[in-house]
């Protein structure tokens, strides 16, 4: 087994929730929720993604690969199944891991993502569209800025006008302390995700949770998927851009707690 990814823990409950964060994250990412979910009886667990933090990089850098770090820390963690937590690009992992190993997910929370990166819809090639896109977002880099320059003009850009300030300083500390070489890596890694065609098996009762002001994952996105999938359903958050659970961790919370609290309706016969 390859090297576990490293992972912050609060909370005995005998429900483990387990957070990925997103292309500028880390497991502090998830720090207030992590302390809400410990306060109420929960297991609350948030990873540092492969290359993030102290987890030794993988090659290659694959969401197959990132989902089977995923997979070994659920083993790891010595439950049956979790709650898996996914912010933007963690909402991908997790996507991944629940097409691969559906039966280690009992439910799924998806944030700010999609199913799948750069699809277009008005004929433009979607190559050449993740190639800008790249590119737009690796030049400062290249330029000779460091990830903490770069995170103090990108965070502010993405999020919404209700943020709150702390949250918004949290999120530019998470991903200054990046590594630029994990953050080429993981850009180059996340415009190959494609997962649509696997919605309509996820059999788990699923929330997708956007903000109003998120240009990065847009609601429409986010109620489109939310159709794809048999047992989901959308909310939205008022006020918030794309990093929502920082700029607004409080109503965040509450959505979240609400969805652990409910219980599973019953598996749909068409699913098996």
């Amino acid at each position: 087994m390859s090297s576990l990814p490293t992972f912050t823990t609060l909370g005995d409950g005998a429900t483990t929730v387990l957070m990925l964060h997103g292309i500028g994250g880390g497991h502090l990412a998830f720090a207030p929720q992590v302390e809400t979910l410990a306060s109420v009886g929960y297991r609350a667990v948030a990873w540092d993604m492969p290359g993030y933090g102290h987890s030794a990089p993988i090659e290659p850098y694959t969401f197959k690969g990132l989902a089977q770090s995923c997979i070994n820390l659920i083993d790891a963690l010595q439950c049956d199944s979790v709650v898996l937590v996914g912010h933007s690009m963690g909402g991908m992992v997790a996507q991944e891991v629940a097409a691969r190993r559906p039966e280690k997910v009992c439910k799924l929370m998806l944030c700010g993502t999609s199913a799948a990166f750069g699809k277009r819809s008005d004929g433009k090639s979607a190559e050449v569209w993740a190639q800008q896109f790249i590119a737009q977002r690796t030049a400062p880099l290249d330029a000779g800025q460091s990830m903490a320059d770069m995170a103090a003009k990108l965070v502010p850009q993405m999020v919404g006008p209700g943020s709150l300030p702390e949250g918004v300083r949290l999120a530019e500390q998470c991903m200054g302390r990046v590594p630029a070489a994990t953050y080429r890596r993981a850009l180059d890694c996340i415009v190959t995700f494609d997962r649509q065609a696997a919605l309509a098996h996820i059999g788990v009762p699923t929330l997708l949770v956007g903000g109003e002001f998120d240009r990065v994952a847009s609601p429409a996105v986010m109620k489109q998927m939310a159709q794809q999938i048999p047992n989901a359903r959308y909310t939205e958050m008022a006020g918030v851009g794309h990093l929502m659970n920082l700029e607004a961790p409080d109503e965040f919370d509450r959505i979240l707690l609400d969805f652990l609290r409910e219980s599973a309706p019953r598996a749909r016969p068409d699913l098996h």
